[in-house]
Formats: C-alpha cells, sequence, structure tokens
C-alpha cells in the first residue's frame, strides 16, 4: 500500500535495464509513491533493455541516455531533467556497474588492468562524476538524498567477485567524502546500500553466483532481503523520515552482515549422521 512518502519529490534514476533490476523495483516503487521520476542508462543498455515499458508505467517518464563515465552526456541529463521538472532534483539513485574482468572470466589475481579502469570508471567514479554535475549545476535540493547500491564484497572477501569488491569498497568511499561536503554546502545526504544478492542480469554475471544466493540465505536470520524489499528501503531513504542519515553503508540483507555462523551452514558442511 502506497503512503504518498515521496509526494512532490522528484528524482533521477539511473540502472534500469529489465524487470529484474533493482532500479527497476525502485523506480516503479518512487511513483507508486508520488514522485515523478526521469529514466536513465547507457545508449547501449536502452537498446538492450525493456525501459520504454518501465516509462509508460512510471506515467510516461522520459528516458534519457546518459554514458555516466561522460561528463558532457551527464551535464546533458541534468539539464533536460531541471527543464523537465522546471527546478531541483529530491533524489538520485546510482544503481550501476559492470566489469569486463568479471565477464572475460579472468581471475583476481590475473586481471586486464585496462578493463579494471573500466570498471572503477563505470561502477564507482560514475557516482562522483553524477554528484560533482549536479553540484555544479546547483541542481539537487536541499535535504535531497542520493543512494547507491553496494555489495559486502567491499568489507569481506567473496572470491568470486573479483575487482567488483574493489570497485564497491571505492563507492563506499565516495558516498562518505561527497556526502560530507554536498551535506555541509545543501544538506543532501549520500548513502548506500549494501543489499542481500538477488537476480539480476549483472548478478547473474558473477560466477557461483547462485551458491552465494544460497549461502546467505542459509546465514541470515530473516533470509535473503528481496529486490521488492529493497526498493521500499531505498524510498524511505529517499523519503524525510531519513534527514539526518548520510555517509552510512546500510546493510539490507536479512542479519547476514552481523551473523558468524548458522546451524544451516554447519550442517551442509557436515550433515548429520544417519
Amino acid at each position: 500500500m502506497a503512503n504518498n512518502l515521496l509526494q512532490g519529490k522528484k528524482g533521477i534514476i539511473f540502472g534500469a535495464l529489465n524487470e529484474q533490476s533493482i532500479a527497476w523495483k525502485v523506480a516503479k516503487q518512487c511513483y507508486e509513491e508520488g514522485a515523478q521520476i526521469v529514466l536513465s542508462n547507457a545508449p547501449v543498455a536502452l537498446r538492450m533493455g525493456e525501459i520504454n515499458n518501465l516509462a509508460v508505467a512510471c506515467g510516461n517518464a522520459p528516458v534519457i541516455g546518459a554514458d555516466v563515465t561522460n561528463m558532457d552526456d551527464l551535464k546533458n541529463l541534468f539539464e533536460k531533467t531541471l527543464e523537465h521538472f522546471g527546478g531541483g532534483i529530491d533524489f538520485i539513485l546510482h544503481s550501476v556497474g559492470m566489469s569486463v574482468n568479471v565477464r572475460k572470466g579472468l581471475d583476481y589475481y590475473d586481471i586486464n588492468y585496462q578493463n579494471n579502469q573500466k570498471t572503477f570508471d563505470i561502477s564507482s567514479i560514475s557516482l562522483h562524476k553524477i554528484l560533482k554535475t549536479a553540484w555544479d549545476l546547483d541542481a539537487l535540493n536541499e535535504w535531497g538524498s542520493v543512494v547507491a547500491l553496494t555489495y559486502i564484497a567491499a568489507q569481506r572477501v567473496f572470491p568470486d567477485y573479483n575487482e567488483m569488491a574493489d570497485a564497491k569498497a571505492l563507492l563506499e568511499s565516495i558516498t562518505r567524502n561527497f556526502g560530507y561536503y554536498y551535506g555541509n554546502k545543501k544538506k543532501v545526504r549520500i548513502n548506500t546500500v549494501s543489499q542481500s544478492p538477488v537476480k539480476t542480469t549483472a548478478g547473474g554475471g558473477v560466477k557461483g553466483f547462485d551458491g552465494f544466493m544460497e549461502y546467505a540465505a542459509k546465514m541470515s536470520p530473516l533470509g535473503n532481503a528481496t529486490s521488492d524489499a529493497c526498493a521500499n528501503y531505498v524510498v524511505s531513504l529517499f523519503s524525510d523520515l531519513s534527514k539526518f542519515v548520510t555517509m552510512q553503508n546500510l546493510f539490507h540483507d536479512g542479519g547476514f552482515s552481523f551473523t558468524g555462523v548458522t546451524p544451516e551452514v554447519i550442517q551442509s558442511m557436515y550433515p548429520p549422521e544417519k
């Protein structure tokens, strides 16, 4: 049931590709909670995905392509968004990530460094570029909210997550640092949400991902958080109910992040003797 938590608010959702995308779920939930949105993704992703269907479901929201590594693209996106809204932006979702090395199946100790730079530029530095563009154009309203999606591999070793772990660690660092400056400037809050593993197009590309999901479910007292539940949580961070939460990495993972071990995990390694 919608509670109009975002009534009158306006924002940009980066990264919706298809119905599996967390960004897709967030966009729909923002709209249902009363927000107006603009959808954006890379031009190649717009051709591959189904984002126009999402736009229709969200009140014919504009779809504006932008390469998040390209400052000119981002400037064009923000200028068109400000023109469309007739004013400032209240929230931004960064749900962008890609690793060429992971796609090519290269191990962490044998990555291609040119690919690695692309991973950082797309998955992490893009957040800095988005915030820098918003800063320069004074696009975010006071008490605005920015959320970027991350994963606990930024703090712990998950071997098959590869260089994306480094990218997420950088993403979280940018969140803290830019959160300090933007908070001082305009009371804008910036946070990351560390979500349970969920089956998305990006997540499915990580080797052993099904194993990640099964292990996390056995480790989490509440079970894995769904994409829909994540969308609800992100909406709460966009709303005025969380006005003083900033520079945080917020775990939305059913308790996985603070659970040492569970009987289910032990039993999977050492089945009871018959």
